[in-house]
């Protein structure tokens, strides 16, 4: 079992994160995708912490939307600084999180739009995944895939909140599509229909900790060993073993992320 998306190097695991990493592996995860921000030098230095607490942890780097309005008046430096991220950070295998947000609109969206497509290119460069974070957004977000005619290798929607039709139009487009604890929450009624269609191969589970816990853990800071609760929510709606739904989804995770690696050597210079 793997949680395909977590953000332990964020403060909220400064305090308890090797306690965080063993209840993660008395639950029986192997590993995790850490999702790094590419502006935050604070959080590149707890990633080598993350990294030496558990070296199977794999990273994702990108500037995520609430972060590209710092990118509004130089648009063509968000290239070479993802590029010296992703460079700067071991173990990185992926590109994200990255996309758009028009809940809270912490950038314009123009801003957005255009961190986001420059963010794909480079992506697509590197032949690295990415981790998409769209809220309200999703005609634009596939606007954006589509425009830049064909998809990166590969990607995931994280933590989708979507219905089971934009979860098929995410698939055939080459996307895989990863459920969170929102698929725990009892008005989520579309989300586990969705969860329900997705193919296996494309199929993957995660915490986004330390935000959105499952239920019955809603409200407290949330952690990767919870994983398990919405392997167990997915395997009820798709009439399976969890088991089952733990192993093919770990089997998916290491073929969209493979390799690992640790941050711990990475070079000390900010991107």
């Amino acid at each position: 079992m793997f949680d395909s998306h977590c953000h332990l190097a964020d403060e909220a695991f400064e305090g308890d994160l090797d306690a965080v990493v063993e209840r993660a592996r008395e639950a029986g995860l192997r590993g995790a995708l850490c999702i790094l921000d590419a502006t935050n030098r604070a959080e590149a230095v707890r990633a080598r912490r993350v990294a030496a607490a558990w070296p199977d942890v794999r990273f994702a780097v990108g500037v995520h939307p609430h972060q590209a309005g710092q990118f509004a008046a130089c648009l063509d430096e968000v290239g070479p600084r993802l590029r010296a991220a992703v460079a700067g950070r071991s173990g990185a295998c992926a590109v994200g999180e990255i996309g758009l947000d028009y809940h809270y609109d912490l950038a314009p969206r123009d801003v957005q739009r255009e961190v986001f497509r420059a963010q794909v290119r480079v992506a697509a460069e590197l032949g690295h995944p990415i981790v998409i974070h769209t809220r309200e957004a999703d005609e634009d977000t596939f606007a954006v895939l589509e425009g830049e005619g064909a998809p990166p290798p590969g990607g995931v929607f994280h933590c989708f909140t979507g219905d089971a039709a934009t979860a098929r139009r995410a698939v055939d487009l080459g996307f895989h599509v990863s459920f969170s604890g929102i698929a725990t929450f009892r008005r989520a009624e579309t989300v586990r229909e969705a969860a329900a269609v997705v193919p296996w191969d494309r199929l993957l589970v995660e915490t986004d900790a330390p935000y959105l816990a499952p239920v019955p853990h809603r409200g407290r800071r949330n952690e990767p060993a919870w994983v398990a609760r919405v392997v167990e929510v997915v395997a009820g709606v798709r009439g399976t073993p969890p088991d089952e739904v733990s192993a093919r989804t770990a089997a998916t995770f290491e073929a969209l992320f493979p390799g690992g690696g640790s941050v711990a050597e990475a070079p000390r210079t900010s991107p």
